[in-house]
Formats: C-alpha cells, structure tokens, sequence
C-alpha cells in the first residue's frame, strides 16, 4: 500500500469501503423494517393481535430449553403474585 493509502496508519480504501457497505446495509436494513411493518399492520387488519404475534417470534427463535425455563419462570412468578 502507498503512504497516501493511509493515514495515522489506517487503510483509508479499506475504511471507507466498509463504512459504504455498512451504509448501504442500513438502508437496505430501514426497507426490511418497513416491510415487517407492513405486515404486521396486515397481520392487525386480518384480526389478529400484533402484540401475540411479537411474542410468538420471540419464542420461536429461542432454544426448546431456554423457552420451558422462560415458561417454568413465568408460571413461577405468576403463583407468586396470585395472577
């Protein structure tokens, strides 16, 4: 690499390529988030309840153990409240 390549030793072609992927993957990231919100407000137009459904992703993106711990905790604290 050439000294003009870098600055304070940093790889100024390779620092700037990865800020531009980033930014571009924010972009893309801003169009995702509103897609998603565009069918949860279907989701909510069909009758089904929005905030349920938030739960449910949760739980299907968690390990079988750690959703019957989640559960077992729960239910625990529940009892302990009487709710």
């Amino acid at each position: 690499m050439s000294e003009q390549n870098q600055i304070g030793g940093i790889a100024v072609d390779r620092l700037t390529s990865l800020i531009e992927r980033i930014e571009r993957l924010e972009e893309e990231k801003k169009g995702i988030s509103s897609d998603i919100r565009d069918v949860f407000a279907e989701a909510k137009g069909a009758g089904f309840d929005v905030k349920i459904m938030r739960v449910v992703l949760k739980l299907r993106k968690m390990n079988a153990a750690d959703r019957d711990e989640q559960e077992l905790l729960v239910d625990t604290y529940r009892k302990a409240l009487n709710i």
